[in-house]
């Protein structure tokens, strides 16, 4: 009987912690940007805790955390040391998270038609960048 009411008090315990573990994401953005609203939604859906802060010069964010500025797009997400710059799917920020490289953060340039928050009828192949400490990248993920 007490095995049980510990197997169960872990069970229960287990979304809890897996919440605690996820670090928050903080979300530099225009207030007018609706399609940085849309990638804010896509994060929280795919179970991230995500802090939007509306800002005069989302590049300003770009720039303090050395992304260079060939990698920008509308908005720049900070999440445990690294930058995400635009609408980078949340599987490759729970990836970088996971594996932690030595980089600057991850970027998908431009605002790819049929990445998150930019979903509509037309999607075009768009790569996801791992940018690297001294500002080079190399393709982390690409979607088709």
């Amino acid at each position: 009987m007490k095995i049980r009411k510990t197997l169960l008090a872990a069970v229960l315990a287990m979304p809890a912690l897996a919440m605690a573990a996820t670090p928050v994401i903080n979300v530099y953005k225009s207030a007018a940007c609706g399609c940085c609203e849309a990638w804010v939604k896509h994060m929280r859906d795919n179970g991230f805790k995500v802090e939007a802060h509306n800002v005069a010069n989302p590049s300003d964010m770009r720039e303090k955390m050395g992304m260079p500025d060939r990698f920008g797009s509308c908005h720049t997400a900070v999440v445990d040391g690294y930058a995400i710059e635009g609408h980078v799917p949340a599987a490759e920020v729970k990836r970088l998270l996971a594996s932690k490289p030595k980089a600057k953060g991850l970027a998908a340039p431009g605002m790819p038609l049929g990445s998150p928050g930019m979903e509509g009828p037309r999607k075009d192949a768009f790569d996801v960048l791992l940018v690297l400490p001294d500002g080079s990248s190399k393709i982390y993920q690409h979607y088709n």
